[in-house]
C-alpha cells in the first residue's frame, strides 16, 4: 500500500507520513486498523527501521496513529485528527487576528501568502 520514491526530494519518512494520512482521510485505513510493524514495513520498503520508526513517531505525535506497546501501532480510534487540529489552529488564528484588530480580508491574504497561494483578486 505504501511506496517510497528513492529519487524524490522528499525524505522517505515524510513520504510514509503523508501516505498514511492520505490513506486515513480516504478511508483506505479505517480507525482501529493495525499498522505493520516498523521492522516489517522497513523490510517491505527497503528502508532502515529508524526511518519507519521516525514516520510512526510523527504520526503518533499528530494523533493519526497510536502505539499500544507490544500490541503494535493502530490507526487512531478517532480517525483523521488532522482536520480537527487544523480547525483548532484556524480558530486560534482567528481569535488572535481579532485581538490584533486585523480585518478578515487582510487576515485571509496573510494566510494565502503563508500557504504560498496567489493573492486573490477581487
Amino acid at each position: 500500500m505504501l511506496e517510497v520514491d528513492p529519487n524524490s526530494a522528499v525524505a522517505p519518512f515524510e513520504q510514509i507520513r503523508v501516505q498514511v494520512i492520505e490513506a486515513v482521510r480516504s478511508g483506505d485505513l479505517v480507525p482501529g486498523s493495525r499498522m505493520p510493524t516498523v521492522r516489517r514495513l522497513a523490510e517491505e520498503l527497503g528502508l532502515a527501521p529508524n526511518t519507519v520508526a521516525r514516520a510512526y513517531r510523527e504520526l503518533e505525535h499528530d494523533g493519526v496513529i497510536e502505539t499500544r506497546g507490544r500490541n503494535g501501532s493502530f490507526v487512531s480510534a478517532t480517525g483523521d485528527p488532522t482536520r480537527q487540529q487544523a480547525q483548532l489552529a484556524a480558530s486560534a488564528y482567528a481569535d488572535h487576528i481579532a485581538r490584533l484588530g486585523v480585518d478578515a480580508d487582510e487576515a485571509l491574504a496573510i494566510v494565502r501568502s503563508a500557504l504560498g497561494l496567489p493573492a486573490q483578486r477581487g
